[in-house]
């Protein structure tokens, strides 16, 4: 696939970036490298390849969903400036 100037020049725009008309030649050539290159991944037989998130078989341990407070409140709620009973206080920012 070959870009044009004026495709490069769209792109870099969109990009946020700033391109000189020198460069646009040699970054046109350089993006069109990059998508012949995507094209050629498209011909690969992929229909039997199953996702993977790694290549080593492996499975995360697991653990139980609970729910708990951590059984630290007392030193968390040390930072508080107004603690209420076991929750922080906060000023009331909405009316």
């Amino acid at each position: 696939m070959s870009l044009e100037r004026s495709t490069v020049r769209t792109i870099a725009y969109l990009a946020r970036m700033r391109v000189d008309d020198a460069q646009l030649d040699g970054l046109a050539h350089e993006l069109s490298g990059i998508l012949d290159w995507v094209e050629q991944l498209s011909e690969v037989a992929t229909d039997d390849v199953e996702p993977m998130s790694s290549v080593v078989a492996m499975t995360l341990p697991l653990r139980a969903d609970a729910v708990n407070d951590g059984g630290r409140s007392a030193p968390l709620l040390a930072n508080a400036p107004q603690p209420v009973d076991d929750y922080y206080a906060v000023p009331k920012v909405v009316e």
